[in-house]
């Protein structure tokens, strides 16, 4: 085949993607009716953080605009997804009464995101906040540091090609995926208030992605509580306490501060260990008093039956817990494991799965604990696995 084929046919598979840019400026004429051009069979908007993967998502981001129409690609350093898609579906519920292909395109649109877990979680949030009638998938590019979410949809944890051919590749992935459901979880904090001053945590813009909508309740909100401040947010992945949680938002603190240093998933990766080890996550017994081990600063409750609370049993060497959402974490161990047939009879615990409902609770004493992941069979410790509203966690002051 000469190259001339090979770009009529590379030109023919990227029109099944392109949307046209109508869509994006109703007030062009609409020329689509009565058009010999087909509609496009998977169309997609794209949305890539530029700052992610060091220098791949502002290459990625480019690779992209020059495929595809560059108004479908959007630089979420530049714009917010919530403000973009709002746009788009307000669109095309404008352009509906004169064009069929708008509804088309509604009925059949995808979303991409590049990004690491939070900027994943970012759109799921979003997507979800929109309350759309027919909310479209969302396939999710790894272009981060633990790249949870994609690895346990498929989409692998390894940062991709910036290429055409590689960007055609995950093009084509898309277009043969399978729609996946998963389960979304919210979160309520509540800080008892202070005599006097204010008490409001970290300012939600420093928060990562991955909580989305962190905010504070109104004081008319049925969930306030007199004389605590409320606060909510979301989560798809995974939620901790402890250590590990300690070295995770040191790590998103120091990428804040200093993005120049974070250039690639290796060097993440190796930060990510270092911090772990000034925080103490390796050598918890120096470090790490276990007047501060969970079991000491909070009590976790679990619902069995409903309405009714009762107190989990934490041993007191546990120095963090992790929440699971995914089967998954840090880059693609499995803390929960698969149990076998007599815990699953005598506990009842099943295998976990991205939309069975149930969050599974998981304990672990230090980092050198999370190593037995790396074994066969092996797994943190079992703490419980719980259904929708069964979960509740106390700190006291």
């Amino acid at each position: 085949m000469d190259a001339a084929a090979t770009d009529s046919v590379s030109e023919s598979t990227l029109n099944e993607f392109r949307i046209p840019s109508f869509i994006f400026q109703p007030e062009l004429e609409v020329s689509d009716d009565g058009s010999p051009s087909p509609p496009p069979q998977y169309p997609v908007l794209v949305f890539i953080n530029s700052k992610s993967g060091g220098q791949l998502g502002g290459d990625l981001l480019l690779t992209y605009r020059s495929l595809l129409n560059e108004k479908q690609v959007f630089d979420l350093g530049e714009e917010a997804p919530d403000k973009v898609l709002r746009r788009i579906y307000l669109n095309l519920e404008m352009l509906k009464p004169r064009s069929k292909l708008a509804d088309e395109i509604q009925q059949r649109l995808r979303i991409i995101v590049a990004g690491g877990d939070g900027t994943a979680g970012w759109l799921l949030g979003v997507v979800c906040d929109l309350k759309l009638s027919h909310p479209p998938p969302i396939a999710t590019v790894p272009l981060g540091t633990g790249n949870n979410l994609p690895f346990a949809f498929g989409w692998g944890k390894k940062n991709p090609g910036t290429d055409p051919n590689s960007v055609m590749s995950f093009l084509n992935q898309v277009k043969k995926a399978k729609e996946m459901k998963i389960d979304n979880w919210h979160i309520l904090m509540r800080m008892r208030a202070p005599r006097g001053g204010p008490c409001d945590p970290i300012a939600p813009l420093e928060l990562p992605h991955s909580l989305h909508a962190f905010q504070r309740v109104s004081p008319t909100d049925e969930l306030n509580v007199e004389g605590y401040h409320t606060f909510r947010g979301g989560f798809w992945n995974y939620f901790s306490m402890g250590m590990d949680a300690q070295v995770s938002y040191a790590f998103h603190s120091e990428r804040k501060l200093h993005p120049e240093k974070f250039k690639n998933q290796l060097v993440n990766q190796s930060t990510y260990a270092k911090l772990g080890c000034t925080q103490g996550w390796f050598f918890a017994s120096l470090f790490h008093p276990t007047s501060k081990n969970i079991a000491q600063l909070a009590k976790v409750k679990v619902m069995k039956r409903h309405g009714q609370w009762q107190d989990l049993h934490i041993p007191h060497s546990i120095r963090s817990i992790v929440c699971l959402n995914l089967p998954s974490f840090s880059g693609g161990l499995s803390p929960w494991g698969t149990p076998n047939s007599k815990k699953q009879r005598d506990r009842d615990l099943t295998p976990p799965y991205v939309d069975d409902g149930l969050l599974e609770v998981v304990g672990f004493r230090d980092a050198w604990h999370g190593l037995v992941l790396l074994a066969p069979n092996g797994h943190g410790t079992r703490l419980a696995q719980v259904r929708n509203k069964t979960v509740g966690i106390q700190i006291p002051n």
